[in-house]
């Protein structure tokens, strides 16, 4: 079963691109991960359907405020690097997201 991760941005419209890249590389590495894209005001809305919920940099401050409703949910959160991020990097997010996804916090 594919493991779902959420990206959060301001109004889910970068988020939305670095989904579309991580959705590409995913299938090319044939990696068993769905990655969607959301405006952080719909996070709650999402938490009982996914397993990872990564933060775009600008909204690490973020992380801290939904930790204690992503650990009731069952779900790693974390920070999407800034040189992934930024280069809207889809391979290098799928790595982030297996990281956390097999171990990390």
């Amino acid at each position: 079963m594919a493991k779902k991760v959420l990206l959060i941005c301001g109004a889910g419209a970068s988020s939305g691109f670095m989904a579309a890249a991580a959705r590409k590389a995913a299938k090319k590495e044939k990696a068993d991960i769905e990655f969607k894209a959301k405006s952080e005001s719909e996070v709650h809305n999402y938490l009982n359907e996914i397993d990872l919920l990564l933060v775009a940099p600008h909204l690490k401050y973020m992380v801290e405020e939904v930790q204690g409703a992503c650990k009731e949910a069952g779900v790693k959160a974390g920070i999407i690097p800034q040189r992934v991020y930024g280069a809207l990097d889809g391979k290098g997010l799928v790595k982030v997201a297996k990281d956390y996804l097999e171990g990390g916090e």
